[in-house]
């Protein structure tokens, strides 16, 4: 293994903080990852490392160094790609995690198009509810949806998606057509969903005079999970709130009535996530470009 490839290994394990789950994500065998730190160890002189049973930390020098080669890795993949202008060749292993939902009802039915343009590029494809960790799930970039809380990553923001209110008419027929958000208060059912992060059922978001207000509403079923929660709308459950680009063929086929259209919840951020901005590979920019462009006609002009 030369010094390049000690160093891909050396950042791996830093970043995950294990050598087990860097060789699995660098697909190398456990005693093949030791072995490439134990000897740019032995080139560089000093232990990067601190080893214990249960988890790897980085030592000063090791600190020092990872940002160094960070920036020298970067390089070297601009260097390679310097004279590759004319083919524009995206190539490599790209890991990836998105909402399920935007997945499976956008992102999957355009991705021949991403692979027949780029025929040397391999996609690993992760479809979670939930904010993941990606330097311990070894994953390149995420897709999320909504507000962003404080990290360490750099997020790149991509646009907004508008937001309704629904109802099925099997329910609109039995309990009426709300027009108010007070309304919901009184004889109406809506569908809870769990926050993937706090597990706790989340407040029914509206604006008025441009102004965000929240209020408590009745809910006989909790689910979390944008499939089910659809699912329950569409048999007559209870109302929802959801993005647009999710329940538009329902609209059009009649399943799903959107109500209150006066007092939809503001737009949600849809943003892009990675963990460094000098970790930019020219695959990383293909896909976040292309994806953008896949959700521009869902997002508020």
């Amino acid at each position: 293994m030369d010094k390049l490839d000690q160093y891909r290994v050396f950042i791996q394990v830093a970043d995950m903080g294990s050598f087990i789950k860097a060789a699995h994500a660098l697909e190398l065998p456990r005693a093949s990852v030791s072995a490439a730190v134990q000897q740019l160890e032995a080139s560089v002189g000093v232990r990067l490392l601190h080893r214990t049973t249960r988890h790897v930390q980085l030592t000063a020098d090791g600190a020092q160094l990872l940002e160094r080669v960070r920036l020298l890795l970067t390089d070297v993949e601009e260097i390679d790609q310097l004279f590759q202008v004319r083919q524009r060749q995206v190539s490599g292993q790209l890991k990836v995690d998105m909402p399920s939902r935007i997945a499976r009802r956008l992102v999957v039915p355009a991705l021949p198009g991403l692979l027949r343009s780029h025929p040397a590029l391999r996609l690993a494809l992760g479809s979670t509810d939930r904010a993941i960790d990606l330097v311990q799930e070894g994953v390149d970039c995420t897709i999320r949806v909504g507000e962003l809380h404080n990290s360490n990553l750099v997020a790149q923001p991509l646009g907004h998606i508008a937001m309704i209110n629904c109802a099925s008419p099997d329910y609109l027929r039995e309990h009426g057509v709300p027009e108010h958000p007070d309304e919901l208060a009184d004889g109406h059912v809506c569908v809870g969903y769990a926050s993937p992060t706090t597990g706790r059922e989340l407040l029914w978001d509206y604006l008025i005079a441009e102004q965000q207000a929240q209020i408590s509403v009745s809910s006989r079923m909790i689910v979390n999970n944008a499939e089910n929660y659809i699912s329950c709308c569409c048999a007559g459950i209870g109302l929802i709130q959801i993005p647009r680009f999710d329940v538009q063929h329902l609209l059009n086929a009649g399943t799903l009535v959107e109500i209150m259209p006066e007092f939809r919840a503001a737009p949600m951020a849809v943003s892009a996530l990675y963990p460094h901005r000098r970790q930019r590979s020219r695959r990383l920019v293909t896909f976040i470009d292309w994806f953008k462009a896949l959700m521009q006609p869902h997002f508020e002009p």
